[in-house]
């Protein structure tokens, strides 16, 4: 009786073997499916350590933790079970959510054995995973004490308004994140590639916050932090930081980060002090006509030109042997001529993401940065986007 409680029988290669069960527990496919779903950003995919491609599996009490890192990022959540053997090991992420995600909706029993691995039953669908050890799965940071509470709403609503303006050049490092600073007023998020800048202010109460701080945020992380707000953007962050990592916990999931190191250039000598001339444009409008005359751009530089006369504004692109496009969109304008040129995607990016109907274009003239911003913005919050001009 007591043999047959505590080992299991595996079939390997043709022989009988008994093996010690090592980890037993059942727990809804539903749940843990969206659990791991959240982890597949962070594992390793192309590594020359395999067990970076796994996920940590650790049973507490009526719990189970899922644990994945890539050693640049790391994540660690948890999905009610019930508990019939604790203790812990490593499954392949990608091949055990792909094989979930097809089982039918019910409870999934889980064994893990001494030999590491992973027994699955669900109705009448019986799986074999070969796992590893979790003694060579790396140990996580612990996430230090609480630096301030952040909405959530919040710090996913300054990402999707600056992420796209990271620099994707790798060998310019301190560009491949985001600048965030919390300070007592609230927070500000600043990323730019060089040829552009985004920049969100938001006045918002940092419960918490003894002092100012910042820290180069990494896109990857950003990214992340996005998936996590995507299931419900209601909850506080818990948002911490050592001098080597930054930490984001959400209820009982954690994000951690390697920060970025470096000094990240001074923003505010970018930002222009003043244009003499401002349009306020319908959004959904000046994209539409972006996007149309920008099939006629060249493909490499993304070049389309503004020309803003009295009255109206034209965009325009050509390709010699292909065709040209204009639209003319009506504004209040009373200047000097002006034709200066843009990236299209670059104002793309911007018109996509801003919430509002209208936008502001702010220009001085052909040879300087032009500067886009929400129309009747809140006084809580700050949205500026500089776009340096193109020679065309």
């Amino acid at each position: 009786m007591l043999l047959r409680d505590t080992f299991v029988g595996v079939v390997i290669v043709g022989k009988e073997a008994l093996t010690l069960l090592f980890m037993e527990f059942a727990v809804s496919k539903s749940d843990l499916v969206k659990e791991l779903g959240l982890t597949q950003g962070v594992v390793e995919k192309k590594t020359t350590i395999p067990i970076l491609s796994n996920i940590l599996v650790e049973t507490d009490e009526d719990k189970v933790w899922l644990t994945a890192t890539d050693l640049e990022l790391g994540i660690k959540c948890a999905c009610p079970a019930r508990i019939k053997k604790e203790g812990a090991g490593t499954i392949p992420a990608r091949r055990l959510l792909d094989y979930v995600r097809l089982l039918p909706d019910a409870d999934v029993q889980v064994k893990v054995a001494e030999n590491q691995w992973a027994s699955l039953v669900c109705g009448r669908s019986r799986t074999r995973i070969a796992g590893m050890s979790r003694e060579s799965f790396p140990e996580l940071p612990q996430m230090p004490e609480s630096v301030a509470e952040i909405p959530l709403s919040v710090l996913s609503q300054m990402i999707a308004s600056t992420i796209f303006a990271i620099s994707a050049e790798e060998s310019r490092f301190t560009l491949n994140g985001a600048l965030l600073i919390l300070k007592n007023s609230g927070l500000v998020m600043v990323s730019t590639d060089g040829h552009r800048l985004a920049l969100m202010e938001k006045k918002v109460e940092l419960s918490g916050l003894k002092e100012p701080f910042r820290a180069l945020l990494p896109k990857k992380a950003m990214s992340e932090v996005q998936k996590l707000a995507s299931d419900d953007v209601t909850k506080p962050v818990q948002f911490s930081g050592n001098d080597n990592h930054l930490f984001f916990q959400i209820d009982q999931r954690t994000l951690l980060s390697r920060r970025l190191t470096g000094n990240f250039p001074d923003y505010e000598r970018v930002l222009p002090k003043e244009h003499p001339h401002v349009l306020v444009i319908g959004k959904d409008e000046f994209k539409s006509a972006i996007e149309r005359v920008a099939q006629f751009a060249d493909e490499r530089s993304r070049a389309i030109r503004l020309q803003i006369l009295n009255g109206e504004l034209k965009v325009h692109s050509s390709i010699s042997e292909t065709g040209e496009s204009e639209e003319t969109i009506p504004v209040e304008y009373s200047g000097s001529d002006v034709e200066v040129g843009f990236n299209a995607q670059y104002l793309l990016d911007f018109l996509r993401t801003v919430e509002g109907s209208e936008i502001e274009f702010h220009f001085k003239d052909a040879n300087s940065a032009g500067e886009l911003r929400p129309h009747d913005g809140s006084a809580e919050t700050v949205y500026r986007y500089v776009v340096m001009p193109m020679r065309i």
